[in-house]
């Protein structure tokens, strides 16, 4: 098989709010690297990286807000996030879990520091990751994962570590994450010194956020802490030496190929769409949510 070779080496984009509890660096989209048409089916990636929260009673996050037409994957690296919906779907996303809510025709959210972690304060690190539906999905019923890190499978990969599987497969296990279009989603977690190889096809959309420590991609090319590494569409192999320990977050989809038509938290196919969207938000057809 051909390797998979690099195609850029993205540095973080200087880091946001989105309400007053998450400190992100958008990496999708960001650019035409990065855009939602070359990352298909991941059409956002922000990278909440370490950041210090100081203790509070009022727990920092964001309040209600509408979603409609792809998923929001959340993945908790330190902190808590406690989290509802308007379909029903909430909990507590503790460290090490993953939150993968469908959104589909449309619910109302919130996420919130957990309430007794606010408390104390610390350090909070977490991605939040948008998938994209199809077009025959987008309007299907909204559901929920809850995926606790204990479910997900550990692939061992002896003193170079493990990769952590919420997606897809690796080396024939598979991931707990349920998808609408094939989704490998991993962390991988390596010991410094440790090496691992990845097989992707050359089409899917393949990148990696290195989350912790830094690392080598094909023997060569050097990714420091909080870099995103985009591969060509060419391709199926290429491996990841950690020069430390580090934890790096790999994705890989295979693209939709559908119209993309984005207008803040509705993703959908077209205008006409997007409108039904604000018309049905608005006239109450997402559900209720304090």
């Amino acid at each position: 098989m051909a390797t998979k070779k690099v195609e850029i080496v993205v540095q973080p984009r200087p880091a946001h709010f989105v309400g007053d509890g998450f400190r992100v660096h958008n990496f999708i989209p960001s650019g035409p690297r990065l855009d939602m048409k070359r990352m298909d089916p991941f059409i956002m990636l922000d990278y909440n990286s370490k950041f210090n929260f100081g203790p509070t009673s009022t727990p920092r996050g964001v309040g209600v807000h509408p979603h409609r037409g792809f998923e929001t994957v959340t993945i908790a690296y330190q902190g808590k996030v406690e989290h509802h919906d308007s379909a029903g779907g909430g909990g507590v996303i503790g460290e090490g879990d993953v939150q993968w809510m469908t959104a589909a025709s449309g619910v109302l959210h919130k996420e919130f520091h957990e309430t007794n972690w606010a408390k104390e304060g610390g350090i909070f690190q977490m991605v939040q990751l948008w998938v994209n539906l199809p077009a025959k999905d987008k309007m299907s019923k909204p559901q929920y994962q809850a995926i606790a890190n204990s479910d997900m499978a550990n692939v061992d990969l002896g003193e170079n570590g493990f990769i952590e599987l919420i997606a897809g497969n690796y080396q024939d296990q598979k991931g707990p994450a349920t998808t609408f279009s094939p989704v490998h989603l991993m962390n991988a977690k390596l010991k410094s010194g440790g090496k691992a190889e990845f097989d992707f096809p050359a089409n899917f959309n393949t990148g990696a956020l290195v989350i912790e420590g830094n690392i080598v991609v094909n023997g060569e090319e050097k990714v420091p802490t909080d870099n995103f590494v985009l591969f060509e569409n060419q391709g199926e192999t290429f491996t990841i030496e950690a020069t430390e320990d580090s934890v790096i977050l790999i994705l890989s989809g295979e693209p939709i190929n559908e119209p993309i038509f984005p207008h803040g938290p509705f993703v959908m196919n077209t205008r006409e769409e997007i409108i039904q969207a604000f018309d049905d938000y608005n006239n109450g057809k997402f559900g209720y949510l304090e």
